[in-house]
């Protein structure tokens, strides 16, 4: 039943703290030119010129970037992330980089055609034109990868200039990861009386027995806390996971019945072994829980499971931690100490689950089942006509409307504010052909191709792509509103993935359940707040009544820093910085970079944030470790 709605913003309001994007204005588009372009020659001659600069020679920095111009560097020019704005920014930074972390060579990568210099649009309708180059780089301390986009500037004779520069430390010199020709031998062949076999090594290390001690203590085995493992494994750095669920992949497992991912397996490949090429485009929660365990077994992640945390102190003068463990194994309970210099929160892209307790009367309610939905395991299959509410319209809330629908309860969703609606199949043809898609480069280039735009410059070209999508999706959006239904579009239009890194939610990618919305087969209670819970109804704040026997908040988690609250105290978490959202530059706040409490990290996001991400700690921790690193300087 949809119900008149009171005037409330749309759900575009970012966590607390966070900055607005920077405006973006595109460059001018320039005259249609008669001569052919050479984009070889052209980017050769940007990288000579730029090249000449960063070497300390003569060269004006307004003959290589655009006015609107944005450099995104990712440990190069400093050990943290910037998004640098205009030539005068640039030019600053260029000439106050620390001698021991700053940018010496960038080089033309030629490996493959995708590589290549080539014409390509600037923004989705290819309006603007640009020349598009990826790029080798070397540092003081290691090498990286990057890219340029370099556009013709209409105000200056159409010399062609940087419009996004983008560049990334990918190795450090002289720590190397142990793949390919670094793989490890594993054998040691000749004569040695008394060595150990590979099994166990590998008993050893996974106990943490004898004089093994993890360098760095992770907590959650997601995601998240698989692949930093792995990167700090192939980097030499001894780390221990532990979780407090019984199994590997059980903070998927135990998730609602019907759960699956709702983003594509090409955009999902996790370091090191990607998914085989049989593998579904939509991955069942059952089967990346499996996949978790072969994953942690393949690359010999060191993981505890049914532990937690006892006990945390952090020793400033020696820079180490000392953490006392209550580990469940064999049918019994161990209490161990370990003293790790680095902790890493891998809890998951927010914290302890968001449970509106301050409602009056929760403990009265008298029907089945009342929950959050983190607790949801899925209807009761004997339940046929009974009412369920869900309280929260973004993907998790849909998931459970239509698993309800499913086993034949009357359902009704109660939306609060707006939600961003995107159909999973528009999104991925708009949003991902051709960079995660089947026909699409390695990942690896498709992570640069979809990193290497600032943030703040990707809102604004995915405006464009969200007004394409809304197109293809008309139909359904006109139905979701006749049926009630309050959508947006994402702060200032810019679509899905900037309101996911702004707020962390209130986005749904429709996998079905909005027909059923539009067909009024699961009903919409919009724009009212629950004044009040009763033993077999909902009461609002327009004073109408919902009768419910089973009622599930889909209403979030709270940030990162609550769970860091929970588990080591008011210090560290007063002393710790907001987590997601923007900083001034509009990078991505606090996550996977200094906290501000040195040995503390987060670490969290999607199968692709934790891809990318994973590497940029692993070497902040390694440059730390071999003292190229000091925590409180840049």
């Amino acid at each position: 039943m949809a119900t008149a709605a009171v005037e409330i913003p749309p759900s575009n309001h970012g966590i607390p703290g966070s900055k607005m994007l920077q405006h973006v204005d595109l460059p001018e588009i320039t005259s249609t030119q008669s001569e052919p372009i050479d984009p070889q020659g052209v980017a050769t001659a940007w990288l000579d010129a730029f090249n000449h600069l960063i070497a300390g020679h003569d060269q004006d920095i307004q003959d290589l970037f655009l006015d609107t111009s944005y450099w995104r560097d990712l440990l190069c020019t400093t050990w943290n992330f910037h998004t640098y704005h205009g030539p005068s920014k640039i030019m600053s930074v260029l000439k106050s980089t620390d001698q021991k972390c700053r940018l010496q060579l960038l080089e033309m990568d030629s490996s493959s055609d995708i590589k290549k210099p080539n014409l390509c649009p600037i923004d989705f309708h290819g309006n603007l034109q640009g020349i598009q180059a990826f790029l080798t780089l070397e540092t003081n301390f290691g090498r990286g990868r990057g890219l340029v986009k370099l556009i013709q500037d209409a105000r200056d004779r159409g010399k062609w200039k940087a419009f996004t520069l983008f560049t990334t430390l990918e190795q450090l010199n002289g720590y190397e990861e142990s793949i390919k020709t670094r793989r490890p031998t594993g054998v040691e062949h000749g004569s040695h009386p008394g060595r150990l076999n590979w099994q166990e090594r590998r008993n050893v290390e996974a106990d943490c027995d004898g004089s093994f001690e993890p360098t760095v203590l992770i907590i959650g085995a997601g995601q998240g806390g698989l692949t930093i493992a792995a990167r700090l494994k192939q980097l030499k750095i001894p780390s221990l996971i532990i979780d407090r669920n019984e199994r590997i992949g059980d903070n998927w497992r135990n998730r609602y019945h019907q759960l699956v991912l709702h983003d594509s397996v090409w955009y999902d490949h996790m370091p090191y072994l990607n998914f085989p090429p049989n593998w579904p485009i939509f991955t069942p929660k059952d089967k990346l829980a499996e996949w978790f365990e072969t994953y942690a077994k393949a690359l010999e992640l060191n993981v505890w499971t049914k532990t937690s945390i006892v006990s945390s102190n952090w020793d400033e003068s020696k820079r180490q931690w000392s953490l006392t463990l209550k580990r469940q194994t064999d049918g019994r309970n161990e209490t161990r100490t370990l003293h790790p210099r680095h902790v890493i929160q891998a809890t998951g892209h927010s914290g302890e689950p968001y449970f509106p307790s301050h409602i009056k009367g929760l403990d009265s309610f008298k029907g089945d089942r009342l929950v959050h939905s983190s607790q949801f395991t899925g209807p009761d299959p004997d339940a046929k006509g009974k009412k369920a509410v869900i309280v929260g319209c973004c993907n998790s809330g849909h998931d459970i409307a239509q698993d309800y629908y499913e086993y034949g309860y009357d359902v009704t969703m109660v939306q609060r504010s707006s939600t961003l609606v995107v159909s999973c199949e528009n999104l991925i043809d708009v949003d991902m052909k051709g960079v995660y898609s089947e026909d699409g480069p390695p990942i690896e280039d498709a992570d640069i191709l979809s990193m290497s735009t600032p943030n703040a410059v990707g809102a604004r070209l995915k405006v464009d792509n969200t007004k394409e999508i809304n197109r293809r999706d008309a139909t359904l959006l006109r139905a979701l509103q006749a049926a009630g239904f309050a959508l947006d579009n994402g702060p200032e239009g810019a679509g899905l993935f900037t309101k996911y890194l702004h707020r962390g939610g209130g986005y749904y990618i429709d996998v079905g359940a909005s027909q059923l919305i539009a067909d009024g087969k699961i009903k919409i209670k919009q724009g009212q707040e629950i004044e009040r819970v009763n033993p077999h109804s909902l009461t609002f704040s327009d004073g109408s009544e919902l009768e419910a026997d089973e009622v599930v908040f889909a209403t979030g988690y709270q940030n990162m820093r609550e769970t860091a609250r929970k588990i080591f105290g008011d210090e560290l978490a007063d002393r710790v910085k907001d987590v997601w959202g923007f900083d001034e530059e509009g990078e991505t706040r606090t996550m996977w970079r200094r906290t501000g409490h040195a040995g503390f990290w987060f670490f969290g996001g999607n199968l692709a944030l934790c891809r990318f991400y994973s590497r940029l700690l692993a070497l902040q921790i390694k440059a730390l470790e071999v003292g190229l690193m000091e925590y409180d300087v840049d």
